[in-house]
């Protein structure tokens, strides 16, 4: 492999983030980023010339330049000329070897290399970029997590002011549901630049499901997981944080797993510093579990399904993914270095009971971490 590998990715920016990285603008529509020779050029619809042509150090190619008009003026369909735009722009530069992301697409991968142009998925390559996070990129990480905590915050208000009614929760005289926290916090990321898909408000069992979204009236004495990863709308990047709040009286058996869960998260962060591994840190959570009585990844039976306990990993990396490179977990050999930015979140679970999940979002610094959550993490909201 040659020192400085040639590089191609084809996709629009609002769904590959390793095009993002390159190209820090919102571009829905597919378009084609290559690196030839130490050059970057991008070859794009002439709508969305003037703000690539804002960006530093890219050269900019519309694609009247590479045939556009020739292949409309043929009929052909909007698709197929994708594909020979791709073959015409590679030609252009004289693109014949490049590195690719691992989900490039493959209509184009056939059509590429039906022409001779060699291409080579490289997961680690492109993760390797992106572990480092650009200026604007952590910017918008704080952006993102400054509206997740404001969502956090809105969802303990609502919270508070509940009530028990006989069947549940109450607020002002309506049921407490999972689905009107969602809304509230769903409009709280809007006011704060931000918007989320999907984040989780579960409670009672079904906090020691996963990834349950959660749904129906919360009851008083159980416990709420609130878990948000909203994303920045001007960089496109994520935050990640989780709590776990009880209105009413929590279990001896809850409490216990919070207090574990705060030193663990504590003792975790404590630990985080360029060169240390991932794996490292999850360990060391592992055992601390352990030690109380608690089953986890670290030494369960191979094969076996473990469903409480400390059943998942430590953290992930966040930034254009909200799960990216490095890993906190059992496959985490990873080395963390200053700029990656990942969540650390210990939790205990047991079926059919629930769970308690703790989450913060730290930056790994030249000399430790710097935790970039700010928020309480007591049970009462």
């Amino acid at each position: 492999m040659r020192d400085v590998p040639d590089v191609l990715i084809i996709g629009d920016t609002m769904r590959v983030p390793e095009l993002r990285h390159e190209v820090p603008l919102g571009i829905g529509d597919p378009f084609l980023y290559a690196e030839k020779d130490g050059g970057r050029y991008v070859f794009a619809s002439s709508l969305e010339m003037p703000r690539l042509r804002e960006l530093d150090g890219l050269e900019t190619i519309p694609n009247e330049e590479v045939g556009q008009d020739e292949f409309l003026r043929q009929g052909m369909p909007r698709d197929q000329i994708m594909l020979e735009l791709a073959v015409r722009s590679c030609r252009r530069i004289e693109l014949s070897d490049a590195l690719v992301p691992r989900f490039f697409p493959l209509a184009f991968a056939d059509r590429l290399r039906s022409e001779g142009i060699k291409l080579t998925p490289d997961r680690d390559f492109f993760n390797a970029r992106r572990r480092v996070k650009s200026p604007a990129e952590l910017d918008g990480i704080r952006r993102a997590q400054k509206a997740a905590e404001a969502g956090m915050a809105a969802a303990g208000e609502l919270l508070g002011r509940a009530s028990a009614n006989g069947g549940g929760l109450e607020v002002d005289g309506e049921p407490l549901t999972s689905e009107w926290i969602k809304a509230v916090i769903g409009s709280v990321f809007v006011a704060n630049g931000c918007a989320s898909d999907e984040f989780i408000v579960s409670h009672g069992a079904q906090t020691a499901i996963g990834h349950e979204g959660g749904h129906g009236q919360i009851q008083p004495n159980e416990p709420i997981v609130i878990d948000l990863w909203p994303r920045d709308t001007e960089s496109a990047c994520y935050a990640d944080m989780t709590r776990t709040f009880v209105v009413g009286e929590p279990s001896d058996e809850l409490q216990e797993w919070q207090r574990l869960c705060r030193q663990a998260l504590d003792e975790a962060i404590a630990k985080i510093r360029p060169g240390v591994k991932g794996v490292e840190i999850f360990r060391g959570t592992c055992e601390l579990f352990e030690e109380h009585g608690y089953p986890t990844q670290l030494t369960k039976e191979p094969g076996t399904v473990l469903d409480e306990g400390f059943f998942h990993g430590l953290g992930h990396g966040v930034g254009l993914d909200v799960h990216e490179d490095p890993n906190l977990g059992i496959a985490g050999d990873y080395e963390l270095v200053a700029g990656d930015v990942i969540t650390v979140e210990p939790g205990l679970y047991r079926p059919g009971i629930g769970g308690c999940r703790l989450e913060d979002l730290v930056l790994v610094t030249d000399d430790g971490a710097e935790n970039l959550t700010v928020f309480p993490y007591d049970l009462a909201p």
